[in-house]
């Protein structure tokens, strides 16, 4: 496999603040990456990094050989679905559609039945087929994070980055996009940002540790090493404490 994604060195400040020191990673093609740490602990600065959203002190990342400035259309991005404005009068169709004007080179473009076609095809390959119609104020929180992802895929990415797919998402939910994403795995790299920790051996196959820099970067599987120096207790009491909030969203 190559590397699709290569961070070296990577330092990012706030003003004084240091957000991140020192990080380095060669993630490859078609990976499954999950990336957790405790709150604060620089995961959203590393994906904005990557994304290109933030300016970097020192360091650099290439993304296919690419500074992330430049690689436009390489990297598709998938926010949490608590952020979207569900009030906004718009069909599920409508909302995968507009992902399609960052390749048009005019303001006023029409669509053409091409993109339609491919609308249709990325809603079915998610099983959202019945979807397409409907507001996006209708949606369950499942629902939306489904159509997000699609809207992510209309550009036909390489990369799709996710930030917390799984957040307030109740255990079926949370199943339902996991699967999905390892069927996108087949042929795409995933990176993700979770707290979903009871998730990662089974859906993911490369773990990274941030908190401030990377703390292990390897197999996915979470030791209690690791957990302890993470969040400060072990990775049971991780899980129990994780189920306990699913319990009281349902």
């Amino acid at each position: 496999m190559e590397t699709i994604i290569n961070i070296k060195g990577l330092h990012v400040h706030y003003d004084k603040h240091c957000a991140l020191y020192d990080v380095n990673m060669n993630i490859l093609e078609n990976d499954f990456l999950a990336i957790v740490g405790p709150n604060g602990g620089g995961k959203s600065t590393l994906l904005k990094s990557i994304l290109g959203l933030i300016p970097i002190t020192n360091g650099e990342i290439l993304i296919a050989g690419k500074s992330p400035k430049e690689a436009h259309g390489i990297i598709g991005y998938v926010p949490q679905f608590s952020k979207f404005d569900k009030s906004f009068p718009i069909s599920v169709e409508e909302v995968i559609l507009s992902s399609t004007l960052a390749n048009k080179s005019h303001l006023f473009h029409r669509h053409s039945k091409l993109d339609k076609m491919l609308v249709s095809e990325i809603l079915e390959r998610l099983n959202i087929t019945d979807l397409g119609k409907r507001q996006i104020g209708e949606l369950s929180g499942g629902q939306l994070q489904k159509v997000l992802i699609a809207r992510a895929l209309a550009l036909n990415p390489k990369i799709l980055i996710l930030d917390e797919p799984t957040a307030s998402l109740d255990s079926k939910a949370s199943e339902d996009i996991y699967s999905i994403l390892k069927d996108l795995n087949k042929d795409k790299t995933i990176v993700l940002v979770t707290h979903d920790i009871g998730n990662i051996q089974n859906n993911s196959s490369t773990l990274a540790c941030i908190n401030k820099t990377l703390k292990y970067y390897g197999k996915a599987e979470l030791n209690n090493t690791v957990s302890e120096e993470l969040y400060g207790t072990s990775i049971k009491n991780l899980i129990s404490l994780k189920e306990r909030n699913i319990r009281r969203k349902c």
